[in-house]
């Protein structure tokens, strides 16, 4: 995200849910209503502490968001917007909510409510993460019900997949665990 853009916009406050889990994991960020969608998705990526490993698009406004693709309009749908070139402020001026689809294999959706309009502030970084709980599932865990799996396997120490599940997590693994400090700075360092 480049500081040299001006500022004309306001700003959004955005609550980032993790869809069909509970206890919630969300994210609270403070955001440019000039970024572009793509710079959201890596917003996102950082402060639910997502590695960026696969595809995603957002649903906003009756519209799909994404990266160009060739086959948008093969079946006759209506062909995506473009995320590097579409803005918040373009596209969700009348919205409450919108989600994010991350990883199209896992399906990890989130909720994106538009929780307060804020007039600029050309001294605020572009984006800012001010709050979360909970830490993010681990890529490639299988989505909601792989995860589910992945913790109660944790939970026993004599389950035939504990041992593999712990080496491949790491010893640190903490489902309720969220690193505020870590993840506000990635935030911070996009710019």
């Amino acid at each position: 995200m480049s500081t040299a853009t001006k500022k004309t916009g306001g700003r959004l406050r955005l609550k980032i849910s993790l869809e069909d889990w509970e206890p919630a994991i969300w994210r609270r960020v403070e955001v440019d209503k000039d970024l572009t969608f793509e710079e959201l998705h890596r917003v996102i990526q950082e402060a639910m502490g997502w590695d960026d490993d696969h595809l995603h698009e957002f649903r906003a406004a009756g519209r799909v968001v994404s990266m160009p693709n060739l086959e948008d309009d093969m079946f006759g749908g209506q062909p995506a917007l473009p995320e590097d070139t579409t803005t918040l402020g373009e596209l969700l001026a009348r919205q409450r909510k919108f989600r994010y689809w991350y990883d199209f294999g896992d399906d990890w959706w989130h909720t994106i409510a538009i929780e307060t309009r804020l007039p600029p502030d050309p001294a605020a970084p572009r984006a800012v993460l001010v709050a979360g709980e909970g830490a993010c599932p681990p890529e490639n865990c299988g989505g909601v019900y792989g995860y589910t799996n992945l913790l109660e396997v944790l939970k026993d120490p004599e389950h035939e997949d504990y041992e593999e599940m712990r080496e491949w997590l790491g010893d640190d693994f903490d489902p309720n665990m969220f690193d505020f400090a870590a993840h506000a700075r990635r935030v911070a360092a996009m710019g």
